[in-house]
């Protein structure tokens, strides 16, 4: 399922249609590989960009996400594109690469963040350092693609900005009062949010990154995570609701057992009902509530 964007709303639309059919002849189109990223664009362009998301769905796994022919040819129209990077959309990439276009401009989170390419965890969403600088150079190239818009793309890119506030509060207040507390998780997809809030993240790294990679984890670490909880080590278990299989599943029921609350994230912006800014807020405070009341939070 293809999102498009238009003018700060979300517009359902089936197939790979055109963002300029939709929005009107005059507009940038522009495409964000997973729709937090396009949400920002909208965000920033408002009514002068169209936006596509290719990867929408919160109920697959967007490590599996394969292109199809359409969502290829919109890439390749595309006039602005922001992808993640770190081989979380390499598909996107490789499409771009073999597409190239002297007048598209391509923002790379990973790039932007002057992260190599050995970097472990692709979630870069999550850290609170990433949106700011993707929504800088989103106004700075949309700047450059129309010019006579350019003082609106700053006001939006200020109001972005702006609003971003109650999350980094959010973060500084669970750092004072909650700093320290240990967690366990499935995949390290909220991991940058979880080191930001000062949480101690006790699963093994290992386990972490066989379950992102669809590869059995060893004995030794399923012992270790099953241990956090039954000897009650952690205070919350974070696990990636998206993509779930039986030993996810299992972790999931033996920390409800022991009566610890869990939390599930999210790889892809829940929608419709969501900003990217009011998402990682509603995912902060999700976890506050679980070390603060001991509620569980299994979907937004």
């Amino acid at each position: 399922m293809v999102v498009v964007v238009v003018a700060g709303g979300l517009l359902a639309a089936c197939g790979g249609g055109s963002p300029a059919a939709v929005a009107g002849s005059g507009v940038v189109n522009a495409v964000g590989a997973e729709n937090q990223y396009a949400d920002v664009i909208s965000q920033i362009g408002g009514r002068y960009v169209a936006v596509s998301a290719i990867e929408s769905d919160p109920n697959t796994d967007p490590h599996t996400f394969e292109a199809s022919a359409s969502v290829a040819r919109e890439l390749a129209d595309a006039r602005l594109v922001v992808l993640n990077g770190l081989g979380y959309d390499s598909w996107a990439q490789k499409i771009l690469a073999a597409s190239p276009s002297r007048g598209r401009k391509e923002i790379v989170a990973q790039t932007l963040l002057g992260l190599p390419d050995s970097t472990p965890n692709p979630h870069l969403w999550y850290d609170p350092s990433t949106m700011p600088a993707v929504a800088k150079a989103i106004a700075g190239d949309l700047s450059t693609l129309d010019p006579s818009h350019a003082a609106t793309f700053r006001a939006n890119l200020s109001a972005f900005d702006a609003s971003l506030q109650p999350w980094f509060q959010a973060i500084a207040a669970f750092k004072v009062t909650s700093g320290g507390t240990a967690v366990a998780v499935t995949e390290p997809v909220a991991d940058y949010l979880l080191q930001a809030i000062g949480a101690d993240i006790r699963t093994p790294f290992s386990l972490q990154a066989a379950i992102m990679n669809g590869t059995d984890p060893s004995p030794e670490d399923v012992a270790i995570q099953q241990s956090l909880f039954k000897d009650h080590r952690v205070k919350v278990f974070v696990y990636n609701q998206q993509v779930t299989d039986s030993l996810t599943q299992s972790f999931v029921s033996l920390a409800k057992s022991e009566g610890i609350p869990v939390v599930g994230v999210y790889e892809t912006m829940p929608t419709p009902g969501y900003t990217y800014q009011t998402w990682m807020l509603a995912e902060t405070e999700a976890i506050t509530k679980a070390v603060e009341h001991r509620v569980s939070t299994t979907h937004l």
